[in-house]
């Protein structure tokens, strides 16, 4: 994979579309981090589907509760799907 093809920066934060209350505290942006390997493996030990799999792993790249990763709006969630893959070199911010 050529440098070119990822995005090199350590962390991105995403403003929410939907901003979203959990347990009186309003999160309406998330930080997400560079993926380490680590992250994944942790992320694939889990027996769940893969949706939950991503749940689990985007929860620990933006340092919040898996909650609060399900209760994101779903065009929210697929900003930080979008920036993880970009991270990843599977496509661009």
């Amino acid at each position: 994979m050529t440098t070119a093809n990822y995005d090199k920066r350590t962390e991105v934060t995403i403003s929410l579309e939907f901003p979203v209350d959990i347990d009186g505290e309003k999160y309406t942006a998330l930080t997400l981090r560079r993926p380490k390997t680590k992250d994944v493996i942790a992320a694939e030990k889990f027996e769940g589907n893969s949706t939950e799999r991503s749940v689990l792993l985007f929860a620990r790249l933006c340092n919040v509760a898996p909650n609060v990763i399900e209760e994101l709006d779903e065009i929210d969630g697929g900003a930080v799907n979008a920036q993880y893959r970009a991270f990843t070199g599977r496509q661009s911010a």
